[in-house]
């Protein structure tokens, strides 16, 4: 008996891997279909080093160094160059000698290697599933069964290139605010840490009782000093108790669901998450995706595992034969807007289009609500600068302007 590792595909569309001991592969390959599974690929399971070494390569083949701006240029110029009449095999070839991004090159190249050796396309990305994603695939898959690739790859890209300029958008609106913060606590750290312990011999040498303002400075000075390693502890140790409470998956579903409740950030998280949901649930029905096999890749590629559990809810309600608008309604997650338009959607047989509409909607949210936070924090941040510069300012000279003004008062 040989161990032979194997990944095939659900009737629903979910990934399936995993080693089984076998007479010869054909003995896999007809377990695995009276499984109803579809088969992607089959080969003997490498054993001690060889099979150490071969997962660490495949590994590094398969990592996510490809960009997405690269992913969806990638798909963009694919879709073009079969629209135009090229054949896959050549089309990918060409991909691979011209892309700018060197990772790009090499998957394309690898891709196409699998191709020319006979494979189809959906199993040659399978075994790049971490470059790729389980949406890109199931969405080659439906244009490998419908025979329009190109169309399907074009839905893709403009999927894809929707998701880079929302995301750069958003990017672009939170590097401000981000910057300028920074700034204000290098700024107020330099002044406590460089400038404050300059004046304690000034204001030792006065024969006066110190402001309570300069006292709470002077001492926040020292204790930055003589204990920054304690006080850089206390600064990480919240973000390391919520790092690793995150990687649990109660943990990680609790704070993602936390998160969508914060003031005025979790309403912007939560329509970002809404318009993720709708957009890519419509790209994957419109290309012909079965819908539980949509629900699990929606809920996948969710980026909330608050959401992820509704989505999953939803599948399980749709498997026991009721209507998708039924578990929206119930869950907190959801507006009424959504699971109401999903519900005319399956009634009136559109639904891939008003959810589409939902998702431009949100989208248009996400601008406008980012937008109006990016012009309510910079006048936040201006003062929150001005607090604490002119807190340490004030605490430094408040001192020196007394005795000036004793002073005067004496002369």
């Amino acid at each position: 008996m040989t161990l032979f590792e194997y990944a095939a595909r659900e009737r629903a569309g979910r990934s399936v891997r995993g080693q089984v001991a076998a007479g010869s592969s054909e003995e896999v390959l007809a377990l695995l279909r009276a499984r109803d599974l579809a088969v992607v690929r089959v080969r003997p399971a490498p054993q001690g080093v060889r099979g150490i070494l071969n997962r660490l390569q495949d590994a590094r083949s398969v990592g996510g160094r490809v960009k997405r701006t690269d992913l969806s240029m990638f798909t963009r110029q694919l879709s073009t160059m079969l629209a135009a009449g090229l054949a896959l095999l050549e089309a990918l070839d060409v991909l691979s000698e011209q892309s700018e991004s060197p990772a790009m090159r090499k998957v394309a190249a690898q891709v196409a290697g699998e191709v020319r050796n006979g494979a189809d396309l959906s199993a040659a990305l399978e075994s790049r599933e971490k470059t790729f994603g389980a949406l890109y695939i199931s969405m080659v898959r439906a244009g490998e069964a419908s025979g329009q690739m190109d169309q399907i790859l074009e839905r893709l890209a403009d999927h894809l290139e929707d998701g880079d300029k929302l995301r750069s958008e958003l990017r672009s609106a939170l590097t401000y605010p981000v910057v300028s913060l920074g700034l204000v606590i290098s700024i107020t750290a330099f002044l406590l840490i460089g400038v404050v312990p300059g004046f304690r011999d000034v204001f030792e040498s006065l024969d006066s009782e110190l402001p309570a303002i300069t006292t709470a400075v002077l001492g926040l000075s020292d204790s930055i000093r003589e204990q920054w390693l304690a006080c850089l502890g206390v600064l990480a140790l919240p973000g390391l108790l919520l790092w690793l409470a995150k990687r649990t998956a109660r943990g990680g579903e609790l704070m993602d669901r936390a998160s969508l409740r914060l003031p005025v950030l979790g309403e912007v998280l939560r329509q970002v998450a809404l318009a993720r949901f709708s957009r890519t649930f419509s790209t994957l029905i419109r290309a012909g995706v079965p819908i539980l096999g949509a629900l699990d890749i929606v809920a996948d590629t969710a980026g909330n595992r608050a959401i992820a559990r509704a989505v999953r809810d939803c599948s399980s309600s749709v498997q026991s034969g009721n209507s998708l608008a039924e578990p929206l309604s119930r869950s907190s997650l959801f507006p009424p807007m959504v699971s109401r338009m999903v519900g005319i959607g399956e009634r009136t047989g559109s639904l891939e289009a008003l959810l589409e509409k939902i998702g431009e909607f949100y989208e248009g949210r996400v601008r406008a609500t980012v937008s109006s936070l990016t012009s309510l924090i910079e006048p936040i941040l201006i003062a929150v600068m001005g607090v604490l510069v002119g807190g340490v300012v004030l605490a430094v000279f408040l001192p020196i302007l007394d005795i000036v003004g004793e002073l005067g008062a004496s002369g």
